[in-house]
């Protein structure tokens, strides 16, 4: 069973952080790193890469957590959003991206070329560290 978060969760910014690394992303959302549940997080950002706001798009099961481009980008249109950076945390603390992780991140690059907010990244999070589809060029 998925549970959809609509607005429950919502980090609202008072300092500007700009993102500059995948390591400050990490940083940024470490908290989510050692939930038992796939949470999936988007950090909406502005024209310079300050982080408007963290948003938990959905809480999946132990092993999965499914997302569609209109819960990512509805988001990101209202706050006027020139990117976003796509997060979510491996239970299992495998850093190896599955079959079903790169699949949706395609499908979301072709929702952001459609829409003009570019996906910068996606990060998988773990206990142990993370791994950056950006780093390793599977974005």
């Amino acid at each position: 069973m998925i549970d959809y978060i609509t607005d429950t969760k919502v980090n609202y910014r008072t300092e500007r952080i700009k993102v500059t690394s995948s390591e400050i992303v990490y940083e940024e959302l470490k908290e989510y790193s050692i939930a038992k549940q796939e949470h999936f997080i988007v950090c909406y950002l502005d024209g310079a890469n300050h982080i408007i706001e963290n948003r938990i798009i959905t809480i999946g099961t132990l092993n999965q957590s499914l997302v569609h481009p209109r819960e990512v980008f509805a988001p990101a249109i209202e706050k006027r959003a020139s990117s976003i950076i796509i997060a979510y945390n491996h239970p299992s603390s495998i850093l190896k991206p599955s079959e079903e992780d790169i699949q949706v991140t395609k499908k979301l690059k072709d929702a952001s070329k459609i829409l003009g907010i570019e996906l910068l990244d996606h990060i998988i999070l773990t206990e142990n560290g993370f791994l950056s589809f950006r780093n390793e060029d599977l974005l």
